[in-house]
């Protein structure tokens, strides 16, 4: 009989069921991580603290490295373990999440990039857009905590309130760009600051959609159904459906 043939729904092999839940323990590491990078260059950009700006660029390496850290066990497992049914899902929908994470990671850093380049130009830009990029950025770092909590616990009903939030952070960014743009055409001397001002909006606006995409994964882990490009309510009600 193999190794990893299931009786009773758990696993014979306990060193496989220790294998998943220490990749799971990994991806919850590198979200905690994810989540300090926004959250500080988030905090660079507000206060003008260059070197907080600089710690989130220098420090992006480390995602990267924990994102390939996990794919390649990932990899293994599949190789080794050949795993089927749920315990595929997770796998695979783990090397998924560890690319929106590290992509996440990625639209912190050019929250730092950026910080230093508006710094250079002065705080002119701090008036009109300072606290709608607070405001905005307290969002997406509330959906991104909520959404790695709904990994954390499998928890389709919480990833789905998550996924709402995001419609709230789209509209945000939509009026902000229209007032930037607005801004522009008034007065071109301001374009140079404010494409980096909207650059760093649309760089909040990314990681909305990429605590989306995790929760969508959440969904699909917990009950097998794909809820990617279909419209919220009828995420809610295939997940009613489900449960």
């Amino acid at each position: 009989m193999n190794q990893d043939t299931h009786l009773g729904g758990h696993h014979i092999s306990k060193r496989f069921d220790n294998e998943l839940e220490d990749i799971r323990n990994q991806v919850l590491t590198m979200g905690g991580l994810v989540e300090t990078q926004v959250i500080n260059g988030l905090k660079g950009l507000l206060e003008g603290d260059s070197e907080i700006a600089r710690r989130v660029i220098q420090d992006d390496y480390k995602i990267n490295e924990m994102e390939m850290e996990i794919d390649d066990a990932c990899v293994k497992i599949l190789a080794r373990r050949q795993p089927a049914a749920s315990d595929l899902r997770l796998v695979v929908m783990i090397i998924k999440i560890i690319t929106d994470l590290e992509r996440i990671g990625d639209q912190a850093q050019k929250l730092g990039r950026n910080q230093l380049k508006l710094f250079d130009q002065g705080d002119t830009w701090r008036v009109n857009y300072a606290s709608k990029l607070e405001h905005l950025g307290e969002l997406v770092s509330k959906m991104l905590n909520r959404a790695l909590d709904a990994f954390a616990r499998m928890d389709v009903d919480e990833a789905l309130k998550t996924m709402a939030m995001d419609e709230k952070i789209n509209v945000e960014f939509d009026a902000m760009m229209r007032q930037l743009i607005t801004h522009m055409m008034e007065d071109p001397r301001t374009i140079q600051k404010s494409l980096r001002v909207s650059w760093c909006a649309r760089a909040l606006e990314r990681i909305g959609d990429h605590s989306t995409n995790i929760c969508e994964y959440v969904v699909f882990l917990v009950q097998g159904k794909d809820v990617r490009h279909i419209g919220l309510k009828q995420q809610f009600e295939m997940a009613t459906e489900q449960s």
